[in-house]
């Protein structure tokens, strides 16, 4: 029996495109021009930015983000819980607070950086839970997203692919984690208002 012979497809392979490459033949095509490397990273730390502004505060078509779903809650709505030993709005807001300290600090890799409440991940609830309380958490949340965003403005855009200080993350993926982590939660936090809102 002859053998059969495959003949080898016609069509070329598909090269893998990087961000890198994707975002320079863009540039070349509509500019006539190659953006140099130093561009391209200096882009990408823009996007992570407005990735990072979205999901707190900034207008985003998916819809509220963290800042957009406290807005406008009493400390009581805060430290309504949906059942035994679930967190409610304040201890979310206390994480997320937290989580903008850490990832600066790994960005930074300053130790003499300090959260300041009591205990990790989910800090304590004030001793005394009333509305000044409930106040100065929220400017705390607002205060940690400001610094954080500072430190991403000035981060060098030749460390986005070094790991993070005492982490196994990059840089860049502490980034775009933070924004991420922030959706999460407010997401988290539209569900308990309308938890509550239905009892």
């Amino acid at each position: 029996m002859p053998r059969t012979r495959f003949r080898r497809s016609s069509c070329p392979r598909r090269r893998h495109v990087s961000p890198q490459d994707h975002d320079s033949r863009y540039t070349r095509r509509h500019t006539g021009a190659p953006m140099s490397s130093h561009a391209v990273r200096g882009r990408r730390v823009v996007l992570l930015l407005d990735l990072f502004d979205q999901a707190f505060n900034r207008r985003a078509w998916h819809g509220t983000g963290l800042w957009g779903s406290i807005r406008g809650l009493t400390y009581r709505d805060a430290l309504w819980r949906p059942g035994r030993g679930r967190h409610n709005v304040w201890e979310v807001v206390l994480h997320t607070a937290y989580w903008k300290y850490i990832v600066r600090r790994r960005l930074t890799r300053d130790p003499t950086l300090t959260f300041p409440r009591v205990g990790s991940n989910w800090p304590a609830l004030p001793a005394k839970p009333d509305a000044t309380a409930w106040r100065r958490d929220v400017a705390l949340l607002k205060e940690e997203h400001r610094l954080l965003r500072a430190a991403i403005v000035r981060f060098p855009v030749t460390r986005l692919n070094a790991r993070g200080w005492r982490s196994t993350w990059t840089n860049a993926q502490h980034i775009s984690g933070i924004a991420a982590h922030d959706l999460y939660h407010a997401g988290q936090i539209q569900l308990l208002k309308r938890l509550r809102g239905g009892r």
